[in-house]
């Protein structure tokens, strides 16, 4: 790992605008004008381009809630409560919750009812939502099934509690500063892959997205993390990459085309360093009942079978033969179905039951986290950690227009 291999490549300059563009907002009229008629709440959508106000930041919007029927909201001090057409309708009282319901042609909360609601905390409050605060501000609008809250908030201060919800805020700053910038490159990425969404740019499960529980994971060290690396994101030929990463890989990371089917060149392969930790070292036993139920279009389960793997060991296709027939998983589906750690595993039969040993947590690509952990703790910068597990890619600032 060269220290210094930053310093060789060319500074590429991203511009990021918040303002929402002419050219989008015609889009949203165009599309509004197609489906007129049909999706009766998507015509309210085009109000959050006109009214929403210009930021000097870039703002994300992170979807908390989606397609629910009623949820709290509220915020720690007096609230401003507008409307579609960004008329104030009043105030909400500081810590307290309202509930927010779905109802024919739009929202109601508390005592209004209009085609979408901003709760906007004054001074510098935090807005409630669901069981949480955030930063920021919300935005409650109707969805296909019930309703959406979505969180407009700074990506510098969604950052804050990113980290401590990917992170274990006690680690070396390296780590955390590594994961900043992987945090961040990543959530532009995926607000540019989001930009015809009229809704969100992302969420704020696991299982799609990065961890964000709001204030509560945030804490002095991802203070510090953020504001080391602030505007900072990875690129690869002068574009954002997919900086994508996992808890541990038990051992080598894996090359994309082997978990995912596309080749991403910075996605690849390299030994790791996270062996001989306890969460990346797992067993699975499944009765074939259990298998069944999740694989029901099989049958009574009667072999499982590594078909291929990866040249690291990680299962790229598994055969599950039923008497009823067989499926083959591919890639992350060997993972998700059976709701496994990771797919570098073996199996074993015994008693009738399979036993599954496995290494690992997560999909194996981009940045590993305890690889990360150790890496620091020995000495490494965030910046050799990042050119480690990322290959070929450049440091780049932000430039907010």
């Amino acid at each position: 790992m060269n220290g210094n291999y930053y310093k060789s490549k060319r500074q590429t300059y991203i511009r990021c605008d918040y303002i929402v563009s002419m050219k989008f907002q015609l889009f949203l009229a165009s599309l509004f004008s197609h489906i007129k008629g049909r999706h009766w709440w998507f015509g309210i959508l085009i109000w959050i381009a006109m009214v929403a106000p210009a930021q000097a930041s870039v703002i994300l919007r992170v979807a908390i809630q989606r397609d629910i029927n009623q949820v709290k909201v509220g915020s720690s001090t007096t609230a401003v409560v507008k409307d579609s057409n960004g008329r104030t309708l009043g105030q909400l009282p500081g810590m307290s919750a309202y509930y927010a319901q779905a109802v024919p042609g739009g929202v109601a909360l508390d005592k209004w009812r209009s085609t979408l609601f901003w709760v906007e905390p004054t001074g510098k409050g935090f807005v409630y939502i669901g069981d949480r605060w955030y930063r920021g501000r919300t935005l409650v609008v109707p969805s296909e099934k019930g309703l959406s809250v979505v969180n407009w908030v700074d990506l510098e201060e969604y950052l804050y509690s990113v980290i401590g919800g990917e992170m274990d805020t006690r680690w070396p700053l390296e780590a955390l500063k590594a994961q900043a910038i992987a945090a961040r490159t990543y959530a532009l990425y995926e607000r540019e892959k989001q930009r015809n969404n009229p809704l969100y740019d992302l969420g704020a499960t696991p299982d799609r997205w990065q961890i964000y529980k709001g204030v509560s994971s945030e804490s002095p060290t991802t203070y510090a993390a953020v504001d080391a690396t602030a505007a900072k994101v990875l690129t690869y030929k002068n574009r954002v990459i997919l900086s994508v990463f996992h808890a541990c890989s038990g051992g080598h990371t894996e090359d994309s085309e082997d978990v995912w089917g596309g080749r991403e060149p910075y996605l690849r392969a390299v030994p790791d360093f996270d062996q001989n930790i306890s969460e990346c070292n797992w067993i699975r036993t499944f009765s074939p009942a259990e298998i069944s139920a999740q694989i029901p279009e099989v049958g009574n389960v009667k072999q499982i079978i590594p078909e291929s793997t990866s040249r690291f060991g990680s299962v790229k296709a598994l055969k599950i033969v039923g008497d009823k027939g067989e499926k083959v998983l591919r890639g992350e589906d060997v993972r998700t179905a059976l709701r496994l750690k990771s797919t570098r595993f073996t199996v074993s039969n015994a008693n009738g039951s399979f036993t599954l040993k496995g290494l690992g947590y997560g999909h194996a690509l981009g940045m590993s986290q305890w690889g990360a952990y150790n890496l620091a703790s020995r000495g490494y910068n965030h910046l050799q950690i990042l050119n480690y597990y990322y290959k070929g890619v450049a440091l780049a600032p932000i430039r907010v227009k």
